[in-house]
């Protein structure tokens, strides 16, 4: 089998989408040859069988140049796969598809967005499957969508023994911007210094471009407990680097909307860090008490206390059960697993 990758990044040191990078990795030994096409290349070490090409983003080349790079590669590899893995970019099965259908491929997507737009709806008629991992995602109404596990690589993302959590801290990891919330923790770390609890809270994660003007309004937010010591911004890691991360902390609090299946939460119930969410796609998933009313500062205080008033056995069952149900329902074996069913079934 030969299999044609479209990502956004190929990039080992990324923050966000550095598991790409160690998908590609588990899914190479189970094709003859893997080619990745990228919008931008960074950092990679990958088997033989693995070639990468990139639009060019990172020397910041046009938009035009990355539609005739991607036209350029997909013609000039066309012999060289038998299916394509578009991954969470739509467009390039819009631009692709025609093409793709002529050459009798099948084209696989994934999509997990709550929200489509007409380009997603294009793709998703064009697409063979279309894969998802969030009950909420758009993509999860069509009949030629199926579920998949999020692909938790839990071999790295695990309990580091070496490592203990510290008493009272809490973690934030991921972009800081204004969908993802953080001013709400913010100001319910501001409630817990109010009543006298002690804490300290771990950000983890830079703004993008478009949020810098958000990531001012968190910095004058914290500033009082910033100074204190008891906010502290850590800056962007890679996504290897995280384990580590989560492991020091004792509860990982992610507040992305209702619907968002994030895979950081999932990550950290790797660790056996206790998490926090108020996203309903981790209804089924967690018990009541670990998911917290949306931008709801008061209520993810009392859920904050209530963990840190927990005794430390109860603690590490909870997180053995966390860890319990990645292991069952999302490790990454499990996804490659799918992911190769799916694609001997249509070849």
């Amino acid at each position: 089998m030969k299999l044609l990758i479209i990502t956004q990044k190929v990039d080992i040191d990324d923050d966000v989408l550095g598991f790409v990078h160690r998908w590609i990795e588990k899914l190479s030994p189970q094709f003859d040859l893997l080619n990745v096409i990228c919008l931008k290349r960074g950092q990679y070490s990958l088997p033989p069988n693995v070639k990468v090409w990139s639009l060019g983003k990172e020397v910041k080349k046009s938009r035009i140049q990355y539609i005739f790079r991607f036209y350029k590669y997909i013609w000039k590899l066309r012999k060289n796969y038998d299916a394509i893995f578009v991954h969470m970019n739509p467009i390039y099965v819009v631009l692709g598809g025609v093409f793709w259908k002529i050459w009798k491929k099948k084209i696989y997507l994934w999509y997990n967005h709550q929200y489509g737009t007409l380009i997603t709806k294009l793709a998703i008629r064009i697409a063979n499957t279309v894969f998802y991992t969030s009950p909420f995602s758009f993509a999860s109404k069509f009949k030629k969508s199926k579920i998949m596990p999020a692909g938790i690589d839990t071999e790295i993302f695990k309990n580091l023994e070496n490592i203990q959590k510290q008493s009272n801290t809490i973690l934030y990891l991921g972009r800081i911007s204004p969908i993802k919330d953080v001013d709400v923790l913010v100001k319910t770390v501001n409630l817990l210094e109010k009543e006298g609890i002690k804490f300290v809270l771990n950000i983890v994660g830079e703004p993008g471009e478009k949020d810098e003007e958000y990531f001012k309004k968190i910095k004058v937010l914290s500033k009082n407990l910033e100074i204190k010591g008891k906010i502290k911004f850590l800056g962007k890691a890679p996504n290897y680097k995280t384990p580590e991360i989560y492991n020091q902390n004792e509860v990982f609090i992610n507040l992305s909307p209702s619907g968002s299946f994030d895979k950081t939460t999932l990550e950290a119930m790797a660790c056996q860090t206790l998490v926090l969410v108020s996203s309903r796609a981790f209804q089924n998933i967690l018990p009541s008490n670990l998911i917290f009313k949306e931008k709801n500062p008061e209520d993810l205080k009392n859920k904050i206390i209530e963990i840190f008033n927990m005794e430390s056995e109860k603690k590490e069952d909870l997180g053995r059960k966390l860890r319990k149900q990645v292991l069952q329902n999302h490790s990454l074996n499990i996804l490659i697993e799918k992911f190769i069913d799916e694609f001997k079934k249509q070849l």
